[in-house]
């Protein structure tokens, strides 16, 4: 088991930037992989970045590459974002997995990751 935690969120204003962090606790040594998505009121969850150990890999969104770095190891990952826009406020949730895959699209999917955390609410201001 793994388990995550959240935290960083909160209000900003256009064009600002924040850093989440999301602190692993449990068996971290088993962990293949972490990411970060993203669901704004009204949509659907959507994927937002990913952090493998196995080759060191990271993994973007399009609509994110450029702006947010991934970046931590198997106790903590944080999603540094930069260049915030209207359009990136959601509740930001971590997930981890223990299991490797052989390609990075399956990272991009929710049902990859068996341990969430509970989600830190971002809010960016026009």
């Amino acid at each position: 088991q793994v388990q995550v935690v959240e935290s960083g969120g909160g209000l900003v204003q256009a064009g600002d930037s924040l850093r989440l962090s999301c602190v692993a606790s449990g068996r971290t040594f088993t962990t293949a992989a972490m990411g970060w998505f993203r669901q704004a009121p009204g949509k659907e969850r959507e994927f937002v970045a990913a952090i493998t150990w196995r080759g060191s890999s990271t993994i973007y969104a399009d609509s994110v590459k450029g702006r947010f770095t991934i970046s931590g190891d198997k106790s903590a990952v944080y999603l540094q974002m930069n260049s915030l826009s209207p359009d990136d406020t959601a509740v930001y949730t971590c997930a981890a997995t223990t299991l490797n895959y052989p390609a990075h699209n399956y990272y991009q999917a929710p049902r990859t990751y068996a341990y969430w955390g509970q989600g830190t609410q971002v809010t960016v201001s026009s």
